[in-house]
């Protein structure tokens, strides 16, 4: 087993949350908030408004006219569009690396939270869910523990595959039980420590349905279906197999 000490303080090598997108998601969270409101927030972070913008002239949104500024961003994409963007670009760079302890090369991880996020969004929205934002957060940093486990579990993939064999058990109950940690829990202390709320800490911590999730929580049931249709279609994006996590549970 691992020494838990040394991949607490891996978290550190994760590039932390700037404080605009707090105020982002605060912002979303508020009924009372208006589209000028988000504008005044972003405007002033010269570093998010050149993503956003990117973001929005690029071919993956197509749009006719070029967006020159987070004025016409939001008048154009609408508030909802913006701050999923905002929330997007907040976990690309941690996402992006390449994971190798779960096989998965550069980009992979991102592409499959991504998907995730904007299935779980889709799901809230047919379901007339309200915490949109949330879910559509919590489902993308859902896996952030594995930007900090992956290095430690390069040294024990063969362990936790000789346990998920032959025990019976999940890669995560695997993780648990040859790290001393898994990556819901680790991704739930890295919520904590950067100052999620404690509703998203939970939902990252339990999204797995693994305990204390009761039938009427769709918040978390949103994600976890979005979770398992995305494993489903995991060989579409990148390699599959037991290092990676995202083979069925």
């Amino acid at each position: 087993m691992t020494d838990i000490d040394t991949i607490m303080k891996g978290i550190d090598g994760l590039k932390p949350i700037p404080q605009v997108t707090q105020k982002v998601m605060a912002i979303a969270g508020n009924e009372m908030s208006s589209a000028a409101d988000l504008a005044d927030i972003i405007r002033y972070d010269p570093a998010l408004t050149a993503n956003l913008l990117k973001m929005c002239n690029s071919a993956f949104f197509g749009l006719s006219r070029k967006i020159e500024s987070i004025d016409q961003a939001v008048a154009y994409l609408g508030m909802d569009q913006v701050v999923d963007m905002v929330i997007m670009n907040l976990g690309s760079e941690n996402l992006k690396r390449p994971q190798k302890g779960y096989d998965l090369r550069e980009g992979e991880l991102w592409k499959y939270s991504v998907l995730s996020a904007l299935m779980a969004r889709d799901i809230a929205e047919k379901k007339s869910l309200r915490n949109k934002h949330l879910i559509f957060t919590a489902s993308l940093l859902k896996d952030i523990g594995k930007a900090v486990l992956s290095k430690h579990i390069e040294n024990y993939v063969d362990e936790i595959e000789t346990a998920v064999r032959d025990r019976n058990i999940t890669f995560q109950d695997a993780e648990s039980l040859i790290i001393g940690i898994d990556h819901a829990e680790l991704g739930a202390i890295i919520a904590e420590k950067w100052k999620f709320s404690g509703r998203m800490v939970d939902i990252i911590r339990n999204h797995h349905l693994r305990s204390g999730w009761k039938e009427d929580d769709l918040e978390l049931a949103a994600i976890y279906v979005a979770d398992t249709l995305c494993i489903s279609w995991a060989s579409a994006w990148g390699p599959t197999g037991s290092h990676t996590g995202f083979t069925p549970r």
